[in-house]
């Protein structure tokens, strides 16, 4: 993409309700821009990245065995009052009426539209089990949308609802999205941990959230750093306890002991996460509410056993960044950066840094790298404050140093800037590439 061509309208000052990195980030850095409260149209940018984010998800899902499907958006409100959410939920699930009085909700959730969609379809132990999956728009209506992506009305949402004969292929289900879950935020770059959780509105016995750890992070966890041990303190401290260590900032929080060991004898310790994942063991709460059967080896009508697994897609963009940002701007990982390069002419109207500047530009994108040029006529260092702020991993600077036979390439995340030989520049980019 030529720069010139590019829709990245860059802003100097971050909005004034935009209290964390990724907020301010992904807003002057043209990914994405504010509708409304808690609602965000994503730009070209922004855009990108939310794709690479769910092509992610979609492949390591798809490896696992599971089927993806699309639900409408708005669901009746009958299915949530069959299975008895449509009080439980409370004000977060925004109800509408069509133009015959028939009332719907925008769904938060898909729990009983995915079990009204198997129910009678598959009707036999044979044809279990069934993974299937979504990744679709989603509307919680948030008393207070705030933080970004991490906390607005409307988000894009992978969930995904299990089918079984009986709890141990259940069990066996949810181990595997454990695993696959794990594969997906290895793959982002990301640092997380699996913690222990409570089920909430979503119901069910066993529950695990996923966590990013970032000291902006909302909720509190306890994690032994000697295993893999994890959970989130509502898990294991009273409602009072809970209250005020969630109201204890990052910095206060490390100062906190915990006076309890782990299992394992290590010291347990207070981090900060963002929640990205959950995933729950159902049981048969919903395929009974909603008379969902299929019959077993012996022609018996039972419930299926289920489970639930959910990820932030769009959320995960924020994450990123707030787990990879410096003063600058976003430092997007490999698998999350719009574009791994960037070339930055310095004087356009210079022939020969444009004639390299278009040369590495047509190779890089016959190698089918996502390559940005920037030709536009706007002073040097504004250029580079721009390339800082969006995070491009690498920006190959051609420069006044290109009379010498050099040229430059900045890598955003160690902020060192190395001088190539213009004929090693190409070679050079393919290397840090791999």
């Amino acid at each position: 993409m030529r720069r010139s061509r590019a829709f990245i309208p860059t802003i100097k000052e971050a909005p004034s309700d935009a209290t964390l990195a990724s907020h301010k980030f992904l807003i002057r850095g043209g990914f994405i821009n504010t509708q409304g409260a808690g609602l965000y149209n994503f730009m070209p940018l922004g855009k990108i990245v939310l794709e690479k984010i769910r092509a992610i998800v979609k492949e390591e899902l798809d490896a696992a065995g599971c089927n993806e499907v699309q639900l409408s958006f708005v669901t009746p409100i009958g299915l949530w009052e069959r299975s008895g959410r449509s009080e439980t939920m409370g004000k977060e699930m925004l109800r509408i009426k069509d133009r015959h009085e028939n009332e719907f909700v925008l769904s938060p959730t898909n729990e009983e539209a995915m079990v009204e969609l198997v129910k009678n379809r598959v009707t036999s132990y044979k044809d279990l089990p069934l993974n299937l999956y979504q990744i679709n728009t989603k509307f919680r209506d948030e008393a207070r949308p705030r933080y970004g992506l991490l906390r607005g009305r409307e988000f894009l949402m992978k969930d995904g609802y299990s089918f079984h004969s009986s709890q141990e292929d259940m069990i066996r289900e949810f181990d595997l999205m454990e695993t696959t879950y794990k594969k997906i935020f290895t793959r982002l770059g990301l640092d997380f941990r699996v913690v222990a959780a409570d089920s909430g509105a979503i119901g069910g016995e066993g529950s695990k959230e996923f966590h990013v750890l970032a000291n902006s992070g909302e909720d509190t966890l306890v994690i032994c750093e000697a295993c893999d041990y994890g959970a989130n303190i509502e898990t294991i401290f009273d409602n009072e306890e809970v209250d005020a260590l969630n109201e204890k900032s990052y910095e206060e929080l490390k100062e906190s002991k915990i006076s309890k060991p782990c299992a394992c004898g290590a010291e347990l310790h207070f981090k900060k996460g963002i929640e990205v994942g959950h995933i729950f063991q159902l049981g048969t709460k919903y395929s009974s509410a909603l008379e969902a059967h299929f019959n077993d080896e012996n022609g018996r009508a039972k419930p299926f056993e289920m489970a639930t697994f959910g990820i932030g897609v769009s959320r995960l963009i924020a994450a990123v960044i707030e787990q990879n940002h410096d003063e600058n701007g976003c430092i997007w990982t490999k698998e999350t950066a719009p574009y791994m390069v960037n070339i930055l002419v310095s004087n356009v109207k210079d022939e020969a840094q444009s004639a390299l500047a278009e040369e590495l530009y047509e190779r890089l994108k016959a190698l089918h790298v996502e390559v940005m040029l920037d030709d536009t006529k706007e002073r040097f260092g504004f250029k580079m404050k721009d390339a800082e702020l969006i995070g491009f991993p690498y920006t190959i600077i051609i420069g006044k140093e290109l009379q010498n036979g050099l040229v430059q390439i900045y890598d955003r995340k160690t902020k060192e800037n190395s001088s190539i030989n213009r004929d090693e520049i190409y070679k050079k980019i393919v290397e840090l590439l791999k």
